[in-house]
C-alpha cells in the first residue's frame, strides 16, 4: 500500500507522508526498526541527561515518549481493526512526560524496549489483511485509513530521531 492511496487525510498526514517518503507501510516499519538498531548507545550515554535548552526533554524522555505513543497508536489501531466502536480518548504528552521515570532508566534499557515495541507493532500490522488496513479510522479531528496509523508511528520516530541528531548530538563535545 503506497502513500498516494490516502483519500481522507488530516493536515498532519502530509508531514507523516513526507517523512516516510515513498515507503509503504511494511517497508517503513522495517526501516524504522533498522534505525533503532543503528542508534549509538555509547554516544547517547555520553550525552546523558543534558538538554539543548531549558525545560526540554532528555533523550531518555524522548525515547520513553516514542514507546508510550507507539503503544497508544497501536491500541487505537486494534480498536479500529476489531470494529470495537469506541473512539479513543486524547492523551496529553506533557503530562505523560512529567510523570515518566525515564531519566531513571538506562539508554540501553529504553532502546531495547523501543526495539521490542516496534517488533510487536510490525507483527500486528503484518497480521492485518487489506480490508483491515483500509478501515476508516475517525477520531478527534482525524479521519484516515488504519494503515496510516503505522506510518504515523514511523514518522514520529523519524521526527524525534532528527531532533536527537540535530539538537542533542552536538552536546557530545
Amino acid at each position: 500500500m503506497k502513500n498516494q492511496e490516502i483519500n481522507k487525510s488530516p493536515e498532519f498526514l502530509a508531514y507523516v507522508l513526507e517523512l516516510n517518503g515513498d515507503n509503504g507501510l511494511n517497508e517503513a516499519l522495517q526501516i524504522s526498526l533498522d534505525q533503532i538498531n543503528q542508534l549509538d548507545i555509547v554516544q547517547l550515554d555520553r550525552i546523558g541527561l543534558k538538554t539543548y535548552e531549558r525545560d526540554k526533554w532528555t533523550i531518555h524522555k524522548i525515547l520513553q515518549h516514542l514507546i508510550d505513543w507507539e503503544r497508544i497508536w497501536c491500541f487505537r489501531a486494534i480498536i479500529f481493526a476489531r470494529g470495537e466502536g469506541t473512539i479513543p480518548d486524547a492523551h496529553d504528552q506533557e503530562i505523560m512526560g512529567e510523570n515518566s521515570n525515564a531519566d531513571e532508566l538506562s539508554i540501553e534499557q529504553l532502546v531495547n524496549e523501543l526495539r521490542v515495541t516496534r517488533q510487536s507493532t510490525i507483527m500486528m500490522f503484518e497480521s492485518f489483511n487489506k480490508k483491515i488496513l483500509e478501515t476508516d479510522c475517525a477520531f478527534f479531528e482525524y479521519e484516515m485509513p488504519l494503515y496510516t496509523i503505522g506510518l504515523t508511528i514511523t514518522a514520529h520516530q523519524i521526527h524525534h530521531f532528527n531532533i536527537i541528531k540535530e539538537r542533542y548530538e552536538p552536546l557530545d563535545k
